[in-house]
């Protein structure tokens, strides 16, 4: 078993022991719910193995863990409404299975839950902490918005949405990272060389996510594929397909139909991202993060040894098939 096989272990057993049980279960159900279905748990994953690598003890680092996950979890449940997503790790979503007011206050719970995890770290991390995670889950708050507004326009950059994915996603994996090294009483440089790898690495995270969307097997991805197709999201491909003025027209004739088969328009708007050799595109950028991501772990001052499951982490979520 390899030290993050072991961490995960330790992850799961900590988030069995959370007890969702009060009065009204109408409230409390579908945390159980959404904490049940696993997941990658990649982020308190990565909190404790960052205490660990700095000289740390990952029992300290527990609670932090604990905080992201809940939290990260909350965020899904209000995205897959937004986004009115059905499915979730291959299973109906919280909004789905319920409706969609219990998704908004069952999430609303779990933000607080997180806020009561963060308070049992030791004092002297506390406020440190409750910065850097409210800082983030304020981003977090900026890159949904963004993402939003992004609907509504066809001339979104790169840029933009380079951008609008760090708030989104990035920050958290950076958060989760520099969370453990402040209890690892870490130096401030080696907790910013790991919040700026995990950045780098959520950004080919996301990229990666867009592409799998559109390329990746739904059984293995845990969501129907062509989902951002469908619902005209703006993902890297799709921008850089808009720049094309080529397949422009066509492009947007699907964009603005109202009423299509949803099968058809994946199939078409894939094959102008094939033709416009979008998914080579991808894959090029989603290499520059990931080695922008190594960059900053190698200039953590620990061993290169100690390192490893870090290194095998960013290669497997960069370059992952689900």
């Amino acid at each position: 078993m390899t030290q993050e096989d072991s961490i995960l272990d330790i992850v799961n057993k900590e988030i069995e022991r959370l007890h969702f049980d009060a009065s009204p279960q109408s409230l409390f159900e579908p945390i159980s719910y959404i904490l049940s279905l696993g997941g990658k748990r990649i982020r308190p994953v990565l909190t404790l193995l960052s205490c660990e690598l700095l000289g740390g003890k990952y029992k300290d680092a527990i609670p932090m863990a604990l905080a992201i996950e809940v939290f990260h979890n909350f965020t899904l449940l209000h995205d897959d409404l937004m986004d009115k997503s059905a499915i979730r790790r291959g299973k109906a979503t919280v909004h789905k299975k319920w409706n969609d007011n219990t998704a908004v206050l069952s999430g609303d719970a779990m933000l607080i839950e997180s806020y009561h995890l963060i308070s049992k770290n030791k004092k002297k991390h506390l406020k440190e902490l409750l910065h850097l995670f409210s800082k983030t889950a304020t981003e977090i708050c900026c890159g949904q918005q963004l993402d939003m507004e992004f609907e509504s326009r066809e001339d979104v950059t790169e840029e933009e949405y380079i951008e609008m994915i760090r708030l989104k996603t990035a920050v958290l994996l950076g958060c989760s990272l520099k969370s453990g090294a402040i209890i690892a009483n870490a130096s401030e440089k080696d907790a910013n060389l790991l919040s700026d790898f995990g950045i780098n690495l959520g950004l080919a995270f996301q990229l990666k996510d867009d592409l799998l969307d559109v390329y990746g097997d739904s059984k293995k991805f845990g969501k129907n594929i062509g989902g951002d197709i469908a619902s005209n999201k703006k993902t890297f491909l799709l921008i850089n397909a808009l720049k094309a003025e080529s397949t422009r027209e066509e492009l947007q004739s699907w964009i603005r139909k109202e009423t299509f088969v949803r099968k058809e328009k994946i199939k078409a708007v894939t094959a102008i991202y094939n033709q416009l050799g979008l998914k080579e595109l991808s894959e090029s950028r989603i290499e520059e993060y990931y080695e922008k991501a190594i960059s900053c772990l190698e200039q953590v001052n620990v061993s290169e040894k100690k390192k490893k499951e870090l290194y095998e982490i960013a290669s497997g979520l960069s370059y992952r098939k689900s």
